[in-house]
């Protein structure tokens, strides 16, 4: 705006000399403007400075240009204005046009940043979604294509080797462990019937007769692990089929029946609260076997003349007994080999860790609480 002033005064002074040599005197007031002969000393260059004036509602800033010229001798003060509004406007305008151009450019810059990423990492994605939900016994079915890009095609290509390689180790040992278990069940056998035939022996004395006994106990203990590592085995494998529905008040009475002898020998107080049958899609020796447990553990670690409370209904199955043994850690309630303290050496340790893998591998959820000598172990519905 400067530069447009002092051109503008430029061409004034031409004007005003060419007047002047016309022996014509000019004068010219306007808002804007003041050209006319001024008594006042000269300048030699334009003063360019803010000035405000009057409007209407506001003061008006301007840009004025000052300088007092000789004109053929006469002094000319020569004063030129021009508002800066539209100058403030345009700049108010083309600042809003840049920054909306700029946030455009950064939005669609993001868009396609955003585009672009989840295009080259779609393989990627697609592969980490299959290594979640992976699951070892289906380890065979996964497979990672090949895609557009190198890097993902060898990571895909190494993955393919490992979840091959990880399903060989699997069935082998799967294998492997079956195999042992049913190879073991032979020996264990004899083993417990030569006990058997040497206690018929007539010529054995007490310690003799003790020390086949105790044999025979530690084999049948060894046959009873044998199993149930076996089961383990077969629960974690998917073996069992589960296609019937299982009444849980149909099995809970046929253990109840089971287990009687030993609690009335335990004079044991059992109060059964069956409101609805509860039926579950499970193999029926899984059932046995969940229930077997649960009822088992309930009635050895009671003690004589306790309470043993279980309760059915549409959607889950609750047993409580009371026990002098303190509650079990929750690190330690479902990991095999566990023993109950002071619960003697009967147990192999592995009942509550095969309830658990039931639960587990049917939707089940199975809990876990202890309050004053009570314990309360409960099972539903994930």
């Amino acid at each position: 705006m400067d530069q447009e002033l002092i051109a503008e005064e430029i061409e004034w002074i031409r004007y005003l000399q060419t007047e002047a040599d016309n022996g014509a005197t000019f004068v010219l007031r306007t808002p804007e403007m003041v050209i006319a002969p001024f008594n006042a000393p000269l300048t030699e260059y334009p003063v360019i400075a803010d000035a405000y004036g009057l409007g209407r509602n506001s003061k008006i800033l301007y840009r004025q240009l000052t300088h007092t010229v000789p004109i053929n001798g006469i002094p000319y003060l020569i004063k030129i204005r021009r508002t800066q509004e539209q100058k403030v406007a345009m700049e108010r305008n083309v600042t809003r046009i840049m920054l909306l151009v700029f946030a455009g450019l950064f939005a669609a810059t993001l868009l396609l940043t955003w585009l672009i990423s989840k295009s080259v990492w779609k393989p990627f994605r697609l592969s980490l979604k299959k290594i979640r939900e992976a699951e070892l016994q289906k380890m065979e079915a996964v497979h990672f294509e090949e895609t557009n890009i190198v890097e993902f095609n060898e990571l895909n290509a190494s993955l393919n080797i490992m979840t091959d390689k990880i399903y060989s180790d699997f069935v082998s040992m799967r294998e492997f462990t079956e195999n042992a278990a049913h190879e073991m069940q032979t020996p264990l056998a004899i083993a417990q019937s030569k006990m058997e035939l040497l206690l018929q022996d007539s010529n054995l004395n007490d310690q003799q007769v003790q020390a086949i006994m105790d044999t025979g106990t530690a084999l049948s203990r060894l046959s009873k692990l044998n199993q149930s590592l076996l089961l383990l085995a077969k629960i974690e494998n998917n073996q069992y089929e589960t296609n019937d529905l299982i009444s849980f008040i149909d099995v809970t009475q046929k253990y109840l029946k089971l287990f009687d002898e030993v609690i009335k020998d335990k004079q044991i107080q059992v109060v059964s609260d069956f409101l609805k049958d509860w039926q579950v899609r499970l193999h029926p020796l899984l059932a046995d076997s969940l229930i077997s447990n649960l009822l088992g553990n309930a009635v050895k670690y009671n003690y004589k003349g306790g309470r043993i409370s279980i309760e059915i209904n549409e959607c889950r199955f609750a047993i409580s007994n009371s026990s002098e043994l303190p509650g079990i850690e929750e690190k330690q309630l479902f990991k095999r080999f566990n023993k109950a303290r002071n619960g003697g050496n009967s147990s192999n340790g592995l009942g509550l860790a095969i309830v658990k893998k039931i639960c587990d591998t049917h939707n089940l959820s199975v809990t876990y609480t202890s309050q004053n000598n009570t314990h309360n172990f409960l099972i539903q519905t994930k």
